[in-house]
């Protein structure tokens, strides 16, 4: 099931606080990047003429210790024009993860798009792959009936899976596993650098042995669009002229650019505070001891958290109803908005705009709701 929210109601009650906690992708820029964005130095990014998008494209590729970058919409586009340079022969097939983002989310844009077929492993609860299984996937010598085995994708970090970081370690055998084979391998890494806060890992580490790796601006860095693809000079060429195929041709858009810089200046560090938000709603949950709303506090690594519901006493539309909804007798207003990856799941996301005092009003909300679940539970079994 794909992520859906509820944006609930409030009676008429006015004061009602909203805390919305849906993704890091409705962040809105800074006013340090509006500013930047309003004196922004522009030209024909087609051309190769925007010095905006060029210096952004630098330092991209720099941070990440790669060749050359190149500035896309989104990390959808990125994803799929990755794929359509790897997997430059017909009949070629790719392994990811069967909840990896490629897959699940990008609207089989491989498949559709770019001709190519996913073989699919399973995704372990950390966001890695059994390698075992990862070897039992690759084509040797295919014959005439086979795909060919062109690209390995991995999502770092692993959304589906709570923002987990992937580990070095695994990183690393995965990396040598794809070099006997000679096979690349592409990192789906929208939220690379949240990876590389929580793991105390420069990006350019944890993107070494990737033969090509994008980012989003536009997530936990509060950017307004964009991100980022890297690799090879030959890589991003072709990336370029793909990327024009696909309509992402933008043109002067060192205006929106601008803000990706200020991102890359100020707002990588600070990603540990929504880290610290996600652990304090967490704890709190945590806490309550409910076996009715739980927490794997031990696994909570970044901007995301998964709470788990038993759906037999609760279903996560009802929980989020309940979080969003602004009830007469609630001794504060506040509605609290996330969404579901199934009924027996909710996913909250923190990004730059939410504060301590939003932080708290959630935990509150929180305990709330947990407490009139039980209540309401009891009531049934009498």
């Amino acid at each position: 099931m794909s992520y859906k929210f509820i944006n609930g109601y409030t009676n008429g009650f006015g004061d009602v606080h909203v805390v919305d906690l849906r993704s890091d992708t409705i962040s809105k820029p800074t006013q340090e990047m509006r500013e930047a964005m309003y004196t922004a130095e522009v030209g024909d990014s087609v051309y190769g003429e925007d010095p905006t998008v060029t210096e952004l494209e630098r330092r991209a590729a720099e941070l990440l210790g790669k060749e050359d970058a190149v500035y896309v919409p989104s990390g959808t586009m990125a994803n799929l024009l990755a794929i359509m340079i790897h997997c430059k022969q017909r009949g070629s097939e790719l392994i990811c993860g069967d909840h990896g983002h490629t897959f699940r989310f990008e609207q089989g844009g491989p498949s559709f798009i770019a001709g190519v077929q996913s073989a699919l492993v399973k995704t372990q609860e950390d966001g890695t792959f059994d390698l075992d299984e990862v070897r039992s996937k690759i084509r040797i010598d295919p014959d005439c009936h086979e795909p060919i085995t062109s690209l390995i994708v991995v999502e770092n970090t692993h959304n589906m899976k709570g923002g987990k970081v992937l580990p070095i370690e695994w990183l690393d055998k995965l990396s040598m596993l794809a070099k006997q084979h000679q096979i690349p391998v592409h990192m789906d890494g929208a939220r690379v650098m949240n990876a590389a806060v929580a793991s105390k890992l420069p990006p350019s580490r944890i993107a070494r042995d990737m033969d090509s790796i994008c980012f989003c601006l536009s997530k936990g860095l509060g950017a307004p669009v964009g991100s980022l693809l890297c690799g090879t000079k030959s890589f991003t060429a072709m990336a370029r002229r793909y990327r024009k195929a696909l309509g992402g041709g933008m043109r002067q858009c060192g205006i929106v650019a601008a803000a990706g810089l200020v991102a890359l200046d100020k707002m990588i560090d600070r990603l540990k505070v929504d880290h610290d938000h996600a652990y304090k709603i967490a704890k709190a949950i945590d806490d309550m001891k409910s076996d009715m709303v739980k927490v794997e506090l031990n696994t909570v690594q970044t901007n995301i958290l998964m709470v788990y519901l038993d759906s037999t006493k609760i279903s996560a539309t009802d929980f989020l109803q309940r979080l969003a909804d602004v009830h007469e007798n609630d001794t504060f207003k506040v509605n609290v908005r996330a969404t579901t990856r199934d009924q027996s799941c909710v996913r909250f996301v923190l990004y730059h705009e939410i504060t301590d005092e939003d932080v708290e009003m959630v935990v509150k909300k929180l305990e709330l709701v947990i407490l009139e679940i039980h209540a309401k539970n009891k009531l049934k079994s009498v």
